[in-house]
């Protein structure tokens, strides 16, 4: 399968494969797995917002979770090996799409400094505005997201 036919919406059945892509990562690791719970899944996927996977290989390669109570991105991550080949940008682009047609709010996210993850989002237009529990936080608004698109 090539481009976004890869990418579909995640359901509760994905939650165990979301959770292995996100104990899997090198970056941005959960210092305590457990921490994060089948149920948290559960919550950000049928109450809180909307998740997205893209399947390659007949298994979860990465997907998103966007937290539209909260204004930002639960999670975005991809399974290593699967690094490089442009999953996240589609994951990350499909998410902001569906969010700033559900709100026009301001969205954020923090990640870790000095990782790919950093980059990744500086990158694709997000700002820095300071710091969130020692990572860095980012935010993206309406206007400038359809200024990049």
């Amino acid at each position: 399968m090539n481009g976004n036919l890869n990418i579909r919406e995640a359901v509760l059945e994905d939650i165990p494969q979301l959770q292995i892509v996100r104990n899997s990562v090198l970056e941005n690791a959960l210092s305590d797995p457990t921490r994060i719970t089948p149920a948290d899944y559960e919550e950000f996927l049928t109450q809180k917002g909307k998740g997205w996977v893209w399947k390659e290989d007949n298994k979860v390669a990465g997907f998103c979770i966007v937290d539209l109570t909260g204004n930002n991105v639960w999670a975005l991550f991809v399974l290593p090996g699967f690094e490089k080949k442009g999953i996240g940008k589609k994951l990350h682009n499909t998410m902001l799409h569906w969010y700033f047609k559900e709100t026009q709010s301001t969205i954020w996210l923090s990640t870790d400094p000095g990782t790919r993850a950093e980059m990744f989002y500086r990158k694709n237009g997000w700002i820095e505005t300071g710091l969130y529990n020692r990572e860095i936080k980012f935010e993206m608004n309406y206007d400038h997201w359809k200024s990049i698109l």
